[in-house]
């Protein structure tokens, strides 16, 4: 089985960063597989962030963060980070580390759809003040 655990939310000031990290484990290879950040308030349904492809060529991001997120990923360690700078309070969601499984219904690696993503972490929370 499939784990994604989340770490590195916390409370941050409006302009500041934080780093979020997700490890993998319960599967041979994952650098077969593309992963994604979500977030999601009380308010709103689960949204797209950040998508990064199986190699890590090719990344992906929701036109609120562009220019602000960066996802990377590191294969040897199963891990992938989502940077974030110049943090703004309408950033304040519980983030979400998910990943595509072996038989995905996703039409790219851009697709933003929740459903297309097989497997998902318990959520961090991030918190920006202002």
């Amino acid at each position: 089985q499939v784990q994604l655990v989340e770490s590195g939310g916390g409370l941050v000031q409006a302009g500041g960063s934080l780093r979020l990290s997700c490890a993998a484990s319960g599967r041979t290879s994952s650098s077969s597989y593309d992963m994604g950040w979500f977030r999601q308030t009380p308010e709103k349904e689960r949204e797209f962030v950040a998508a990064i492809s199986s190699g890590g060529a090719n990344t992906y991001y929701a036109k609120s963060v562009k220019g602000r997120f960066t996802i990377s990923r590191d294969n040897a360690k199963n891990t992938v980070n989502l940077q974030m700078n110049s943090l703004k309070p309408e950033d304040t969601a519980v983030y979400y580390c998910a990943s595509r499984g072996l038989f995905t219904t996703a039409l790219a690696v851009s697709d933003m759809r929740t459903s297309t993503y097989d497997y998902w972490g318990q959520g961090t929370q991030v918190t920006v003040s202002s």
